[in-house]
């Protein structure tokens, strides 16, 4: 059963770190492996969600005979 977009809404994406924001530290994860992650992880979302949520049909016009 389709659920509503109100009910269901889309996914958003992370916020990507800044340059500035790695400490250069070489720390495991670093901030942009943690933000590599939830990327992928957005995406995945985001796939199924459009899944759920086709775009909707195109309304064809009838041309004038």
């Amino acid at each position: 059963m389709p659920t509503s977009r109100a009910d269901d809404p889309q996914p958003t994406p992370p916020i990507e770190p800044a340059l500035e924001d790695c400490c250069q530290s070489g720390c495991d994860p670093c901030i942009f492996d943690i933000y590599q992650d939830a990327l992928e992880r957005y995406r995945l979302a985001l796939q199924e969600w459009q899944a759920r949520h086709p775009p909707p049909k195109p309304v064809r016009k009838r041309s004038p005979r």
